[in-house]
């Protein structure tokens, strides 16, 4: 049975471990959406290192119409935080590649994510930080996750940790129940998570820690995402010189 108790102290502990090992005086850098694993990987991380140590970005792409959720994020935790719109960005990169013959819609969805991370990186050099994955075990493993964009960054908390997991050490961390239950979506094409995967992270969460699923169509999707994104959490492979 899981020990949300057990399993949030340890995580602290970790995130304790690792700045000591990498950065002893650094901040953790967040970027915050307002949905639940942001949250909970900042909230961890003010556990870990205080308030003091921890800083959110907000990064809204133009509008964000439910930016509302971040700042109840940062508000509640107290921690200090920037306001980064990347929509020029995102337009300029849009325009610079538009000597293409053609850009792909998975290319115009993927881009504002790479461009967070970048600007969380930006920030991080430039703060003395560490930039916080907030990818969680369950988008992993069906690949859901943009390469070089959310799926980057320094340390990574939830990594190891089902969509199921995580909403419980929120409840544990004492978070809003709004941000720990909020409907999960990538920001990036207007439908939610388990709208774009066909299926719900309860039964996905329940075949990554169980192998059972009712329907066989449902498995056979998440065996098929799961094979063929496994790339994308793998080390880069390279040729070996002998």
């Amino acid at each position: 049975m899981f020990d949300a108790g057990k399993v949030t102290k340890d995580c602290i502990d970790w995130i304790r471990d690792f700045f000591e090992q990498n950065g002893q005086d650094c901040n953790a850098v967040v970027g915050i959406s307002g949905g639940k694993d942001s949250s909970v990987v900042a909230a961890l991380c003010v556990e870990a290192l205080g308030k003091e140590r921890v800083i959110g970005v907000l990064m809204p792409c133009g509008e964000q119409g439910d930016i509302d959720m971040a700042y109840k994020l940062v508000q509640h935790l107290g921690i200090r935080y920037f306001i980064v719109n990347i929509k020029e960005s995102v337009d300029a990169v849009t325009k610079s590649i538009g000597i293409l013959p053609e850009i792909s819609v998975q290319t115009k969805t993927n881009l504002p994510a790479r461009v967070r991370m970048t600007t969380l990186y930006a920030v991080s050099q430039s703060m003395n930080g560490r930039v916080a994955n907030t990818c969680n075990l369950s988008e992993d493993w069906v690949g859901y996750a943009t390469r070089y964009g959310d799926g980057a960054g320094d340390f990574s908390p939830l990594c190891n940790l089902t969509v199921t997991e995580v909403k419980k050490i929120g409840m544990e961390l004492g978070l809003p129940a709004e941000l720990v239950e909020k409907t999960p979506s990538d920001g990036l094409c207007g439908k939610t998570d388990e709208e774009n995967l066909g299926f719900t992270y309860a039964e996905l969460d329940e075949y990554i820690r169980h192998g059972v699923t009712k329907n066989m169509e449902t498995k056979a999707r998440i065996d098929s995402l799961h094979h063929r994104n496994q790339f994308k959490i793998e080390p880069m492979p390279g040729f070996v010189y002998k």
